[in-house]
């Protein structure tokens, strides 16, 4: 089967786009923290946007807010739950390993991650993972975006927002 035509491209500009205003936030260096970020600047985006709070040594990860469209990904409410309370241990472990990653590094991350876990191989998302600093250094915080990429012909409930 042949993947959507666009929708990866549109997924990539989308990415462009949330990458390109967190970089123009960056000053001398230091990340931008939450204060510096408004979602009316990226209003479009806002649907499959999500805040995951980091804290402790070594690094949990609780979704602060996770935008409607994740709703119909994750087939549930996902704000206020911890890794282990949304993906099945597999999953749990690639998303720990992939935020900590990130948080040790302070540094953006990329990838494509399979639906498999919800039934839904045939679907993956594309992620952005975008760390944030209160202080400028320590990352306390990620701002995500996920995009859900698909085969053409699949009938699914599971759509991008």
């Amino acid at each position: 089967m042949a993947a959507h035509i666009g929708a990866p491209a549109a997924a990539a500009r989308a990415h462009e786009e949330l990458f390109a205003y967190w970089a123009g936030l960056r000053k001398a260096g230091l990340l931008p923290g939450r204060r510096d970020i408004h979602p009316k600047d990226f209003k479009r985006l806002l649907p499959t946007i999500s805040l995951i709070d980091v804290f402790g040594d070594p690094p949990e990860f609780r979704l602060r807010l996770a935008g409607t469209g994740l709703y119909s990904v994750y087939g549930r409410e996902i704000t206020g739950r911890r890794l282990e309370d949304i993906y099945n241990s597999a999953a749990a472990e690639y998303w720990r390993g992939e935020l900590t990653k990130m948080v040790k590094d302070r540094r953006p991350a990329v990838g494509v991650h399979s639906l498999a876990w919800r039934g839904a191989g045939h679907l993956s998302i594309l992620w952005l993972r975008l760390p944030l600093a209160s202080n400028g250094r320590d990352v306390d915080m990620i701002l995500g975006y996920d995009a859900v990429v698909g085969m053409q012909g699949e009938a699914t409930g599971i759509r991008a927002a």
